[in-house]
């Protein structure tokens, strides 16, 4: 089982991005799944998550009102819709995944499964 971001680049302040990440692999487990950022010299953070029905969201305070995460489970896509990217976004973004058993909105450790990650950076 693996997750593939994709979907960062350069972007002005101001813009937006739509990062996208697919699991692939056998699993047999209903993922809930979640969408993290590190700077440079930063500890990293949770920025949004998901539950498995997409029932269920959570965001960081930094991100309410300008990010969107959703997903697409027949496609085994999560997203992250970025609006109003300011300087401060800049990071690399990295998907995960936890079993829907042992998720909560608030989870931010002992994901299981991690993507490469994804540069994304926003330029003043």
């Amino acid at each position: 089982v693996q997750l593939v971001e994709s979907g960062g680049g350069l972007v002005q302040a101001g813009g937006s991005l739509r990062l996208s990440c697919v699991l692939s692999g056998r699993t047999y487990s209903s993922f809930a799944k979640a969408w993290f950022r590190q700077g440079v010299g930063e500890e990293r953070e949770l920025v949004a998550a998901i539950s498995w029905s997409g029932a269920v969201t959570s965001y960081a305070d930094s991100v309410k009102g300008r990010f969107t995460i959703s997903r697409d489970n027949s496609k085994n896509m999560v997203y992250l819709q970025m609006n109003s990217l300011t300087p401060e976004d800049t990071a690399t973004y990295y998907c995960a995944a936890v079993p829907q058993g042992r998720w909560s909105p608030t989870l931010t450790i002992n994901y299981d499964v991690w993507g490469q990650g994804t540069q994304v950076t926003v330029s003043s």
